[in-house]
């Protein structure tokens, strides 16, 4: 992709990265008026049947998922034309996703920033390794490896570890405007849960909060997932790194049926928003339909999002992501060259 085309393309997405104040209220009104209605009626089920009340609380989780969009185009300043509003709104979505909001805002800008950056993982991404640090590794970090990727460690424990102990916690350097949201952030997500308790007993929270907790969780981090692993996706070291070509090739566009887009807050569209992480969620299909070289990145579906479960490790030789299976090969040439 040539410079020139590189910035045609984000001149093209550009008239899509205006806030619309409206839009955003109606999204604010249509998501977290059926979450909290949703947890209502989860907590009246109780008294009924709790597989009733685990289908509210898995509507709820995909509601609480949206409010995270929210949450998330805050944190761009994408949300509204207003800092302060996003900073507001942020705080308090954050405060239902159990994010604080300026501590994650950091994390996630630099991801933006290095995304595919195979010299700057770390901050805001998922642990990957290539083929050759791989086999590089003494024995109980790959097994550490391999247990951090284990589906149910990512998307089961890992986002229980995060959200209700990771986020607790600012870095070591952290700004003091970051460490005072995030002490913000703490304290109401600890009122919240309070009051609840304190009205409707604590088994009552905890029957219905944990299911949302655990759905809503392990789909985010799915999410983000698969929009980054797919198998020809987008790795290079610094002195090759390209921001545009790091958006369009190492983010997926994740085709959802239409009742799952809208409930993802349409981020699916993962290309358009590392492309230009300042257009809004509800204007990012508009940009990827209305640019046409944009018709041509990495697609996926439901069906095809499956398959990223096996890839593993970053083949830098073939520029593709491999499986376990495929190392043994891998170290058996590493093998014959040290002879």
């Amino acid at each position: 992709m040539s410079k020139e085309l590189q910035k045609n393309l984000r001149k093209q997405v550009a008239p899509y990265e205006k806030a619309n104040t409206k839009a955003s209220i109606i999204q604010m009104i249509n998501t977290l008026g059926p979450f909290f209605l949703l947890w209502i009626l989860a907590y009246q089920s109780l008294q009924i049947s709790y597989f009733l009340t685990l289908a509210f609380t898995t509507a709820a989780a995909f509601f609480l998922t949206r409010i995270f969009i929210i949450f998330h185009d805050c944190c761009h300043h994408s949300f509204f034309k207003s800092r302060k509003a996003n900073k507001f709104v942020g705080t308090i979505t954050g405060v239902l996703t159990l994010f604080p909001y300026s501590q994650w805002q950091h994390d996630h800008s630099i991801h933006h920033g290095t995304s595919g950056n195979l010299d700057k993982r770390g901050t805001g991404d998922i642990w990957v390794l290539t083929v050759d640090e791989y086999l590089a590794e003494p024995v109980w970090r790959r097994i550490a490896y391999r247990l951090y990727r284990n589906p149910l460690v990512m998307f089961g424990l890992g986002p229980t570890y995060v959200f209700l102990l990771k986020n607790r916690f600012n870095k070591k350097g952290a700004r003091r405007s970051e460490r005072i949201n995030t002490y913000l952030t703490n304290v109401l997500i600890a009122a919240a849960v309070a009051v609840l308790c304190l009205t409707i007993g604590w088994e009552a929270f905890l029957l219905v909060q944990a299911p949302l907790f655990l759905i809503s969780g392990s789909l985010g981090v799915w999410l983000f997932y698969v929009q980054h692993t797919f198998e020809d996706s987008y790795f290079e070291e610094d002195e090759n790194w390209d921001y545009v070509k790091a958006a369009v090739e190492g983010s997926s566009f994740y085709k959802l049926p239409k009742p799952l887009q809208w409930l993802t807050g349409n981020i699916g569209y993962h290309h358009v928003h590392h492309l230009s992480p300042r257009v809004p969620n509800y204007n990012l299909e508009k940009a990827h339909v209305n640019t046409e070289p944009l018709q041509n990145i990495p697609t996926i579906t439901l069906k095809t999002s499956l398959q990223s479960l096996k890839f593993r490790l970053w083949d830098e030789q073939g520029k593709k992501f491999v499986g376990y299976k495929e190392i043994r090969a891998y170290a058996k040439v590493r093998r014959s060259q040290t002879v």
